[in-house]
């Protein structure tokens, strides 16, 4: 009876251990997909929460460059936590008028 249980005992840590490593491939293929589509101009955050805009990619030396408001700092790649999209279209504000409306007094005057 005893080697049956352990028997069980294995298999569902092998089981959970399959899972896991399966699930860090996942993050970790995600994660290399996401610095791969890094360009110039893509928006970057870094793992110490600095923000920038991305300004050169050196991959001979595994670097990139970014801008932040005028302040060129270099980071190493694996120092950027989120890439957002590319360039962001640039966005037209459109002032609407408000419609007229006719406020009536909540007390009725008899």
């Amino acid at each position: 009876m005893s080697g049956l249980s352990l028997i069980f005992i294995v298999v569902v840590m092998g089981g959970m251990m399959f899972f896991m490593n399966r699930q860090q491939k996942k993050q970790q293929s995600k994660r290399q997909e996401q610095l791969d589509a890094m360009q110039p101009g893509s928006e970057i955050v870094t793992i110490g929460g600095l923000h920038g805009i991305l300004s050169s990619i050196d991959s001979a030396k595994g670097t990139i460059e970014l801008d932040c408001e005028g302040v060129i700092l270099t980071f190493d790649r694996a120092a950027v936590k989120t890439v957002k999209s590319g360039v962001t279209p640039e966005t037209t504000v459109v002032e609407k008028t408000p419609a007229e409306t006719k406020v009536e007094s909540p007390i009725e005057e008899n």
